[in-house]
């Protein structure tokens, strides 16, 4: 488990999953440090298929530049097995930047967006996770 103060990442191995909150305004290094320790992190999933939650409740509008390290970090995702992105987000003004990064990503068609952890968990389960 990987704990910061702007994010915590969590892996799953037995269901598949990666569990993360994120947390606050991120920065440039912001992001990098988030990709680095996910890629450690993930390890365990990597020879396979996964899904990612993603809690967003409590993270904020970031720089421009967060845009583009964390759309290379979803093709990465992408390219390295993830097969379901579930972001629960419940603030507007973020969703606008979410979407940005989907497509810079490549992952709009495997991302769900949905306002409860509840939600969330219906779809895991409906994706077989």
């Amino acid at each position: 488990m990987s704990l910061n103060m702007n994010f915590t990442i969590e892996t799953d191995a037995k269901r598949r999953v990666i569990t993360e909150k994120i947390y606050g305004i991120w920065k440039k290094e912001t992001a990098e440090k988030y990709h680095k320790e996910y890629m450690e992190e993930a390890k365990p999933l990597l020879k396979g298929k996964w899904a990612k939650v993603i809690n967003l409740c409590n993270w904020k509008p970031s720089y421009p530049e967060v845009i583009d390290i964390v759309s290379e970090h979803l093709d990465w995702c992408r390219a390295n097995g993830m097969v379901l992105s579930i972001n629960i987000i419940d603030n507007p003004l973020t969703i606008n930047q979410l979407k940005k990064m989907f497509q810079g990503g490549g992952t709009s068609n495997i991302s769900r967006v949905v306002k409860t952890a509840q939600e969330g968990e219906k779809i895991l389960r409906e994706n077989g996770f």
